[in-house]
């Protein structure tokens, strides 16, 4: 027999956290922005920073900087934080790279983000599609600087290999949740694996900076943040990122705290003492805000220690 649990405690525990003020965005459009969107519209191109209602999408635009999605829009994993529609891929398009180019040309981008569903139906888990959209964008704008961010690739480093050789200038992976909530956060992927790819990146292309993004609000504590960072620095990653998690939808895990801007900016601080070459930390913060800088800041660290 089922006994439903009505005590006040159940209630407050199912009960969804109201979200605080500092979350709610201030929408501050510029003639970049207007400019991105009207050519969007009239090349019917499309974006993440569109699809996934990116809170920073006004301020990344203005500064030339987006974020592209590749290898399809289905993807063979079902994580739960995010949105993205799950199931049996279809058919790669070949000409997906320089549509791509196409798209990073017409927006006289800067800093163009290539990011991608998870492929594992796909035996090098469509690496030699990031590889070419990469080389792809660099024929159009040798000036823009590219940055990919892969799934873990199943762990095969065959795979990363043909990704790296196409020499983007960031390479990132998220760890994306502290190692307790993997297991319930993430599907498939593990915290180990995702140390070892960020691991075996570095020492295969030292030349290019390493980054990872950490989601706060599934209920982590102060420590395991603190951990992750240890962690991401003993595989020598450059560059760290920390946001707020935000439900998509009521079927994906609940947030279990909205971490304060004040709690963001002292997990700024710790990051940065602990050698990261760059920290972004803010309740919007997500892996591609201020990619652009990123990939300045840490580009003058590197040929200052060469």
């Amino acid at each position: 027999m089922n006994v439903l649990n009505n005590s006040p405690e159940a209630a407050e525990e199912e009960r969804p956290l109201r979200r605080p003020d500092w979350l709610k965005i201030q929408l501050r459009t510029g003639p970049n922005f207007t400019e991105l969107k009207d050519l969007l519209r009239g090349n019917t191109l499309h974006t993440v920073c569109e699809e996934a209602r990116c809170p920073n999408i006004y301020e990344c635009w203005e500064n030339r900087t987006a974020t592209f999605m590749i290898l399809g829009d289905i993807c063979t994993r079902a994580c739960g934080f995010c949105a993205v529609k799950t199931g049996l891929p279809s058919e790669l398009d070949l000409q997906e790279p320089e549509r791509v180019a196409d798209s990073a040309e017409i927006m006289k981008l800067r800093h163009a983000v290539v990011t991608a569903v998870a492929r594992d139906d796909l035996k090098d888990h469509g690496a030699s599609v990031f590889a070419e959209t990469v080389r792809a964008i660099r024929r159009r704008m040798p000036l823009c600087t590219v940055e990919v961010l892969p799934s873990d690739m199943g762990g095969q480093y065959e795979a990363l290999k043909v990704l790296l050789d196409a020499e983007p200038d960031i390479f990132n992976h998220n760890i994306e949740t502290v190692r307790r909530l993997t297991p319930k956060v993430r599907a498939k992927a593990t915290y180990d694996r995702t140390l070892d790819v960020l691991r075996f990146a570095k020492e295969y292309k030292p030349q290019i900076p390493t980054k990872s993004s950490l989601m706060l609000g599934h209920g982590e504590t102060w420590e395991e943040i603190i951990q992750v960072m240890d962690d991401l620095r003993a595989v020598d990653v450059d560059i760290m990122t920390m946001g707020q998690y935000l439900q998509p939808t009521k079927k994906h895990l609940p947030v279990k705290k909205y971490w304060t801007p004040e709690e963001f900016a002292a997990l700024k601080e710790e990051g940065l003492k602990r050698g990261f070459k760059h920290v972004e930390s803010g309740p919007l913060v997500r892996s591609s805000y201020h990619a652009h800088e990123q990939a300045q800041s840490t580009d003058q660290k590197f040929r200052e220690n060469a």
